[in-house]
């Protein structure tokens, strides 16, 4: 048999079953985000980590340029080095047919005989490399799958300038390259840039390298740390053209999964605190006034014996329900769109067997958030109605004070409707009622202004990198560095309008305790095609004296403007310079470090050096530009701003995007329970006054202007607040979630303000008419019954 109180509480729920729909959706929303993102972490941390385990991912690495197989003894005999593998790793032209462009690669060494001991394979299709054998080669999965190759197809790669086919043996993937990018690149372009493994004396024959190697790395003994590891590293490489050991925090690869999984962090609290918020004002507006309206019933409840306890306890249910609810949908929600999301990270992830795994505690964890919402909201109302003295509860509450509103007592009352006036005393009487509904107002127009913010940012990042900053319409490297000579040989090329030499080195800037490995960029100083720009879309000269670094990179160094950075040049004759710090520049993706081409060759004690060039085309003869670099053995690899786009595009974009339908799904759903819910309630606690007004001659249309009206208010003073609001909450979270690899901006457009107004507006208009139909079913008899 069903408890009486439960009893009750089944009525209640039946009776105001839209708004307890309108809270619980509210509450699935953020929860469903929540359960999304932390099991979206959990997924992705735990099968990278099962993947370093079991493929025995290393801890350092670091590139040189040669040194004998002897000195890999060395590096072992280091304190804190548990497992060393040497072996090459070069870069790599090839002639794929159909692909207009030159292609490029990264060359991995294997073992002839035997699996490698760190950084091992993972088999996707095909087969192993036969030992011994020659003409064979492993293809990263990426790269074959953007250029549909399979096993036994065949492959032309120049190796150190001699063209060779290799047969395809099989498609694999390697803990190294998780997310397969060119060295240096923030972006993919898998269709262009690929990674190979080939037998070790094979690659050594070709480049040279028999007995030598050109590519350490390690992994750590059980407590040994990284740094006093590197530090050695780096001393027993120096002369043998080490170029800078790093760990595996600063791997590319572990840096954009890390990346993904931060952003996922942020995001599984910011949004979740919103929309709980939203949440708790919608909670406690219902229980609140369902106290109100029920004040008499609680004074009988008390008078037939319930205790304090089971009154709140009853009252606490009606809210627990919403809160299960709340889970449920936005259990189910979470893992739909959790599954949708690593679909998508299998376009740039690259792992064995990325599936979606369910993390069970983030469940608990919604429970208890969503019971500390609840409960949050609906604490002090519950506590009031168990305080209530039943003598005091079984009189109606005291009327309010009665008299004319302000806007009225200036004179202007007979300008006014009665509705209108009914309306305006209504909301004047109650203040913090009309407060409170104006905060839930506030917070859903403030979360319409989030996702949107995001789309603009996304748009805003496009435009600037590859319209603003990159005017050119192509870049290629060279093989190796060499003289200046070589962009008049490159600007006899078909089609170039424009060619601008560029020179690129590796370096280690320090500032303090802090430092970064990266390529320092050197461009002309009139350079028109990769410019140095700041944040107001002004130009940043390149000094003779100094370094221009990206915002982000002073951010993660500590540094300012007039600082000096130590500069350790990780080539050539490794030179070491204190470098002023003359500007900052705006670049939104990657860490960036930019010099005067000449000031760079003068630190590195060279002549007029580059590594490459960019250039302005005529776009009707772009394909005879590329066919014509397929004939340039000095090619080392070709960059086309359409491409990067496009991939920018089809990757971070892609994800950044639909994050944002999501959520902006959410935020309409919010906006429209909050306003719901508040029309619905405003009706429910007034049913006995609009019912009078009814009976002494205002008619229906008069008696819906007067909730119209207060809806209208409320709407009205919420909005502005809610945009200022939704302004703060979308600076905060696009910020939490930039990371060294994307930089969002921080945009507000007039169309998302707009949006927001209109998607309230629409709320509000739509809540109106369900009202205005529920107000045309009120039994006028029933509803003027003294409830004493």
């Amino acid at each position: 048999m069903i408890p009486h109180l439960d009893r009750k509480l089944l009525r209640d729920l039946n009776r105001m079953k839209g708004q307890v729909v309108a809270v619980a959706l509210v509450m699935a929303c953020g929860l469903a985000m929540m359960i999304m993102a932390r099991s979206l972490i959990y997924s992705l941390e735990s099968t990278r980590q099962e993947y370093y385990e079991a493929h025995r991912f290393a801890e350092v690495f670091a590139h040189l340029k040669r040194a004998p197989h002897a000195l890999a003894e060395r590096v072992q005999a280091i304190p804190g080095v548990a497992a060393v593998q040497a072996g090459i790793s070069v870069q790599v032209t090839l002639d794929l047919e159909g692909l207009d462009e030159p292609a490029s690669g990264m060359v991995r060494s294997l073992p002839d005989f035997g699996a490698p001991e760190l950084n091992r394979l993972f088999l996707r299709t095909g087969r192993w490399l036969t030992p011994g054998s020659r003409g064979e080669v492993l293809v990263g999965e990426a790269f074959a799958q953007a250029n549909q190759l399979q096993p036994g197809d065949k492959l032309a790669l120049l190796l150190n300038g001699r063209r060779k086919e290799f047969r395809i043996a099989g498609i694999v993937l390697s803990p190294e390259f998780i997310f397969e990018s060119r060295p240096g690149a923030a972006l993919p372009d898998n269709r262009t840039y690929g990674i190979f493994w080939m037998p070790y004396k094979e690659v050594a024959s070709a480049f040279d390298l028999d007995g030598a190697f050109n590519y350490v790395s390690l992994t750590l003994a059980p407590g040994a740390t990284a740094r006093p590891v590197i530090a050695e590293l780096d001393r027993l490489l120096q002369p043998y053209g080490g170029r800078g050991a790093y760990g595996r925090a600063d791997h590319p690869s572990h840096i954009r999964v890390s990346d993904e999984i931060r952003i996922l962090q942020t995001l599984s609290i910011g949004f979740p605190v919103v929309f709980l918020s939203v949440a708790a004002f919608m909670t406690n507006a219902v229980l609140s006034r369902l106290l109100a309206l029920q004040r008499e019933q609680i004074a009988i409840l008390k008078a037939f014996g319930f205790t304090n306890r089971q009154i709140v306890l009853h009252y606490l249910k009606f809210a627990f329900v919403t809160v299960v609810g709340g889970v449920g949908v936005g259990a189910v929600g979470g893992v739909v769109l959790g599954h949708r999301l690593v679909q998508m990270y299998h376009l740039w992830f690259r792992f064995p067997d990325l599936y979606f795994r369910f993390d069970r505690s983030a469940v608990a964890l919604a429970v208890f958030v969503g019971a500390g919402a609840a409960l949050a909201g609906v604490f002090n109302a519950v506590r009031r109605a168990a305080k209530l003295p039943p003598a005091e509860a079984m009189r109606p509450e005291p009327p309010a004070n009665y008299r004319p509103a302000l806007i009225e007592r200036t004179g202007l009352a007979h300008l006014l409707t009665h509705s209108f006036r009914i309306a305006v005393r209504n909301l004047e009487r109650r203040p913090a009622q009309a407060l409170f509904t104006v905060a839930g107002l506030a917070l859903a127009t403030g979360i319409l202004i989030v996702p949107n913010c995001f789309r603009d940012s996304v748009a805003h990042l496009l435009n600037f990198q590859w319209d603003v900053v990159q005017r050119q319409d192509m870049n290629l490297g060279l093989v190796e560095p060499a003289g200046v000579q070589v962009t008049h040989l490159l600007r006899k090329l078909p089609g170039v309008i424009a060619v601008e030499p560029f020179r690129g080195t590796p370096a280690r800037l320090r500032f303090g305790h802090r430092s970064r490995q990266l390529a320092i960029q050197g461009l002309p100083a009139d350079t028109q095609h990769s410019r140095v720009i700041d944040e107001k879309y002004r130009e940043v000269p390149l000094s003779q004296h100094g370094l221009v670094v990206s915002s982000k990179l002073a951010e993660v160094l500590g540094a300012e403007t007039g600082d000096m950075l130590l500069v350790e040049i990780l080539e050539g004759r490794r030179p070491t310079r204190a470098v002023p710090l003359v500007a900052v520049s705006a670049d939104l993706t990657g860490l960036s470090a930019y010099m005067e081409l000449q000031a760079l060759n003068r630190l590195l004690g060279e002549g007029d050096i580059i590594s490459g060039a960019s250039f302005t085309l005529d776009m009707a003869q772009r394909t005879e530009f590329l066919r014509a670099l397929k004939d340039i053995p000095r090619v080392s690899w070709v960059g086309i701003k359409a491409t990067l786009r496009d991939n920018f595009r089809q990757t971070t974009a892609a994800s950044i995007n639909l994050i944002q339908k999501i959520y902006l799904t959410f935020a309409v759903v919010v906006a429209f329970g909050v306003v719901y819910n508040n029309a619905r309630i405003s009706l429910a606690e007034r049913a006995r006054e609009l019912a009078t007004l009814r009976v002494v001659g205002f008619s229906e249309r008069e008696v819906g202007a007067v909730l119209i009206t207060e809806l209208a208010i409320l709407a009205l003073i919420a909005l502005p607040i809610g945009l200022a609001l939704g302004t703060g909450f979308a600076t905060g979270i696009v910020q939490a979630v930039n990371t060294e690899t994307v930089r969002l901006p921080v945009v507000f457009t007039s169309r998302n303000y707009a949006f927001a107004t209109m998607i309230v507006a629409v709320a509000s208009t739509v809540s109106a008419l369900v009202v205005l139909r529920r107000l045309k079913q009120i039994n006028l008899v029933s509803a003027l019954k003294a409830p004493e």
